[in-house]
């Protein structure tokens, strides 16, 4: 099920959950491993966050910059907390670096996530039940139910999908990475190849 787009533009913003999926490639990288992550935006929590019953790791991400302008074609940024130094060692086991590493975005709505995340609740009260904080409802401590609705890992806005192009900066606290959509990896310039949704989900399709 799709997530109409208008959703973003609602007060309750707040509710969007935002994950990021990693994946290395034999052929590029030497191993084909996938990392999940999840920056806490959306959520009281945390922890690690479960979605479609994958376990995403809580760190400190901020993206941007992956907005369409309807000109130019976005070239996002990834900024990744190093303060434990992760980031630097997965590049350390990599020669090649994590450049051609594929980037999903994933975003959906705080109703939809898995069960599993409400074990317990927001806040312990003094009768032993448990307060959701965003629309104090109470839960019994053993319920795990989502409180908010039905957990669908299907209910989902667009995929944004892209590559690692470059490292643009690390230090002991954060490294940045710069992104690019596949086709502009590759250096193909427009007009010569149509744009398709599986390389831009979102925008459709257009020539240019």
């Amino acid at each position: 099920m799709a997530i109409p787009v208008s959703e973003l533009q609602k007060p309750n913003v707040d509710n969007i959950i935002e994950l990021f999926q990693l994946e290395l490639n034999t052929t590029m990288h030497g191993i084909s491993r996938t990392y999940y992550f999840h920056n806490g935006v959306g959520t009281n929590n945390e922890t690690n966050l479960i979605f479609n019953n994958i376990e995403y790791t809580r760190m400190p991400i901020e993206a941007s910059g992956f907005e369409f302008n309807g000109k130019q074609l976005p070239r996002p940024t990834l900024k990744i907390s190093n303060i434990f130094g992760d980031i630097t060692t997965i590049l350390l086991t990599l020669p090649q670096g994590l450049e051609g590493a594929k980037v999903t975005r994933i975003r959906t709505l705080r109703r939809f996530i898995d069960d599993a995340n409400f074990e317990g609740g927001d806040i312990l009260l003094e009768d032993g039940s448990f307060l959701l904080q965003e629309n104090s409802n109470v839960i019994d401590q053993e319920s795990g139910a989502n409180p908010f609705g039905t957990a669908d890992p299907t209910a989902l806005f667009p995929l944004e999908v892209f590559f690692i192009d470059r490292k643009a900066s690390e230090n002991r606290s954060v490294v940045e990475f710069e992104l690019a959509a596949s086709f502009d990896l590759q250096g193909v310039r427009l007009p010569k190849r149509q744009i398709l949704p599986q390389d831009f989900p979102g925008i459709g399709s257009f020539f240019s």
